[in-house]
């Protein structure tokens, strides 16, 4: 974008202006012991070619490795339409859209993107939107507590195959609100939560979370464990893949009486993975619980001449003076990458997307069974899949895994340091943008690094 800079004189103007000295003092309330007095690896002073210089350097760092790893964010093909309309001018400045009147655009493709998100959770009405898959579920919880009237209790059920990184996040934002946290552990064999060790009797509890696809990539028993929260007079919230929905039963369909809430990560829709975002969170709900939703919802209606048009029909945000009434504290959302998922959803049609979903299933199923088929590497679990699968190593997984990256390859994601128990286990995921040749330079590498150890050994 084109960028204009201030000179001095017009710095000075605009402070005379307000009644301050220096730039300093607008942040004067910020202790200094928070303050940084500068910024390592960044010039004071540098000419716009020297700082395009400095940052394509530091981007080609990351290289361009054969990516195998997955866990919550994944490559998949963006068609290159998608981000040549999202950067349009149009678009790329748009913001919040206050004014209806002179934002009917974006109002529409807000609308847009909502229809295509309930359609595919299969939900009543989804917002516009929010920070990450991980501050979705967060928030989701923090729903739950408040729209299930049956539950005394703060307590919400969470398995330990969701994503560990949205555990953590749930903590951080709900800790301090009285909301107790219970995590259910998995079953070693199947690496998802067994219906069968649920009490009968579990007491008074909000919500019960459910992961589909789990982070192990493991398809969860979604139906028996949706009943099983209803029965309980909870509120069951879905933690969803949404290109996973295109071939999978979405949450509305869930057991006898769906999810209320489905959540998660929109970065598989069109989001690349420019070095770790950003990224955006979606969110669904039955509409006996939109007032409860935090974030907005875009309505269609008709003009006094019965002409179509769109507005902000719900927005229940802290900043609109609702305070402690207020559903949550976002006041913005991530409505640019909103853009490029909406295009790219259209773009891709219900077929396409459920063709990325078979191929991306196809693939991480050829990567596995040849993995698995070299000496000293296992299948951890026996669970259906969706793309992603856990192998365990017989030899170190960190040498193996650094080995690898100097080959430039990503193999996947080491567990252990999330899940102990699991040693040298590789969470592994491949999309459709794999071809067999990516596959089998994984299988080779892998094989070449494995028979070193084996030597080793023995």
């Amino acid at each position: 974008m084109p960028f204009i800079p201030h000179t001095e004189d017009d710095i000075q103007q605009m402070l005379d202006t307000i009644g301050v000295s220096a730039i300093d003092d607008l942040f004067d309330e910020i202790p200094a012991s928070l303050r940084h007095q500068s910024l390592q690896n960044v010039p004071t002073q540098a000419t716009e070619m020297e700082v395009a210089r400095i940052m394509h350097a530091r981007a080609a760092e990351d290289g361009h490795p054969l990516c195998f790893l997955g866990a919550g964010a994944y490559e998949h093909h963006i068609p290159a339409a998608v981000w040549e309309l999202t950067t349009r001018g149009e678009f790329y400045t748009a913001y919040t859209p206050y004014q209806a009147e002179a934002s009917q655009g974006t109002l529409q493709l807000l609308y847009e993107y909502q229809t295509m998100m309930a359609n595919l959770n299969d939900l009543d009405v989804s917002n516009a939107s929010l920070y990450d898959g991980a501050s979705a579920l967060a928030e989701s919880v923090l729903m739950a507590v408040r729209a299930n009237k049956k539950a005394k209790s703060k307590r919400i059920l969470i398995p330990r195959t969701v994503h560990p990184h949205y555990r953590e996040t749930i903590k951080t934002i709900v800790s301090k609100q009285g909301i107790e946290l219970e995590e259910l552990d998995y079953d070693r064999s199947s690496g998802r939560l067994d219906p069968g060790t649920l009490p009968d009797a579990p007491g008074d509890f909000a919500a019960l979370v459910i992961p589909q696809p789990n982070f192990f990539g493991a398809l969860e028993e979604v139906d028996i464990l949706a009943d099983w929260a209803h029965h309980h007079n909870a509120l069951v919230i879905g933690v969803v893949n949404p290109v996973a929905l295109a071939v999978l039963k979405p949450p509305g369909q869930w057991g006898s009486d769906g999810a209320d809430i489905a959540c998660g990560e929109g970065q598989p829709l069109g989001i690349p993975l420019s070095s770790g975002g950003p990224y955006y969170g979606f969110m669904c709900c039955k509409q006996t619980y939109v007032r409860q939703m935090p974030g907005r919802i875009i309505g269609k209606t008709v003009d006094l001449d019965g002409k179509a048009g769109f507005s902000l029909t719900l927005q229940a945000r802290e900043q609109h003076i609702r305070r402690s009434k207020a559903t949550s504290n976002i006041c913005t959302n991530q409505g640019l990458m909103i853009t490029a998922t909406t295009i790219h959803m259209a773009l891709l049609g219900a077929q396409g997307l459920e063709n990325v979903a078979l191929a991306s299933h196809a693939n991480t199923h050829k990567l596995i069974e040849q993995l698995t088929a070299l000496p000293g590497v296992q299948r951890t679990f026996d669970s259906p899949i969706f793309h992603e699968a856990v192998i365990q190593l017989s030899a170190p997984l960190a040498e193996v895994m650094s080995a690898l990256h100097e080959q430039h390859l990503l193999p996947g994601y080491n567990l252990q340091q999330h899940y102990p128990e699991l040693e040298n286990c590789l969470l592994v995921c491949a999309t459709e943008t794999k071809s067999a040749e990516d596959i089998q330079t994984y299988v080779d590498c892998l094989q070449k690094e494995l028979s070193k150890h084996e030597s080793v050994m023995g």
